[in-house]
């Protein structure tokens, strides 16, 4: 009897180990606090499935999937024409959720600022340099603006993030257009750069006279000031979940899903949101690993849409989310 009791065991345990998968995945910094609470919750409710995802930004995760080096990628950025035909991997991209880049700043003394696109853009390159410029004030009647040199702060790295605040920028100027242009890594004309958007956060945090960009939740988890933008409507706008959703109210959604939603119309759309997406290989060798990531996608969108609004991410529509499953779906098992 203890004898078969053992066999057993170990089969059970053979089995087990037979049907343990470990996924990498690298990239976006962006949707990074909803990926490393969903991978956790999944892998818990998955025995023997670990994911481990390295928030490098969406350059560095393009790079790293497009080597065959991660199972995954993540990039707040769409990749281009040349950037898909020059990838390894044959991809799909699969938006996940959605959420706003906001300018944070720390200005003793100053709270709730407003920035149109023109003058984050004239800032960022250099164009207005100090904090009590008539260009700033104009944005901010009433506001006693100090006598301080602004200090401008940008990502290190290709960046996701990056890419949605100069794609905004883009739309609204066209100095930024027919300069440094919407890119994850641009000419920065001026600044200090931090890497991540943790690294972006704690600069502005530690240094007074910043400016910067970042995910809307590392702005909340840090108690950081993060001012109104201006949206293509004329309104402004503070970053929230329902400016968010509404920014993506109105786009028709491409086949492959690669879409900018900055400077939307609507009234009340925050004009720098954007989709974020995951980066999947649909000829991945591993036919085991095709099963786990085909079953750990349906399960992002199906049931973790529902936790998004905790870490203010916005959750995708009900018609891309649908469209997304059969997508998924649709991918090797």
């Amino acid at each position: 009897m203890k004898k078969s009791l053992v066999v057993v065991a170990l089969l059970v345990f053979a089995m087990s180990v037979a049907q343990a998968q470990k996924l990498t995945g690298a990239g976006a910094t962006f949707p990074y606090p909803i990926y490393s609470k969903w991978f956790t919750e999944y892998s818990a409710a998955h025995p023997g499935v670990e994911i481990n995802y390295q928030s490098i930004g969406s350059g560095g995760g393009i790079k790293q999937f497009c080597s065959g080096l991660v199972d995954f990628g993540a990039s707040d950025m769409p990749m281009t024409n040349d950037m898909i035909s020059g990838c390894k991997e044959k991809l799909v991209h699969i938006p996940t959720v959605l959420g706003a880049v906001v300018p944070i700043y720390n200005v003793p003394g100053v709270t709730n600022l407003r920035f149109s696109g023109p003058l984050l853009a004239d800032i960022y390159l250099g164009k207005v340099t100090n904090w009590n410029d008539p260009a700033v004030a104009k944005d901010n009647p009433g506001v006693k603006l100090p006598d301080q040199k602004i200090i401008v702060v940008h990502r290190a790295e290709g960046s996701g993030t990056s890419f949605i605040f100069t794609d905004f920028l883009s739309k609204v100027n066209k100095d930024w257009a027919g300069g440094p242009g919407a890119s994850s890594a641009p000419g920065w004309p001026v600044g200090v750069a931090g890497k991540g958007n943790e690294g972006v956060a704690g600069l502005v945090r530690q240094v007074p006279g910043t400016i910067g960009y970042v995910e809307l939740i590392y702005a909340l988890q840090n108690k950081m000031s993060f001012g109104a933008v201006q949206n293509a409507s004329g309104n402004w706008i503070v970053a929230s979940i329902s400016g968010v959703t509404e920014a993506a109210a109105g786009t028709k959604m491409p086949a492959d899903y690669r879409v900018s939603i900055t400077n939307a119309p609507g009234a009340n759309a925050y004009p720098i949101s954007s989709f974020t997406y995951l980066l999947i290989n649909t000829h991945l060798a591993d036919a085991a690993k095709e099963k786990v990531i085909r079953d750990m996608l349906s399960w992002v969108i199906k049931d973790g849409q529902s936790e998004v609004s905790s870490l203010s991410f916005a959750p995708l529509p009900e018609s891309v989310s649908s469209k997304v499953l059969q997508t998924v779906y649709a991918l090797p098992q």
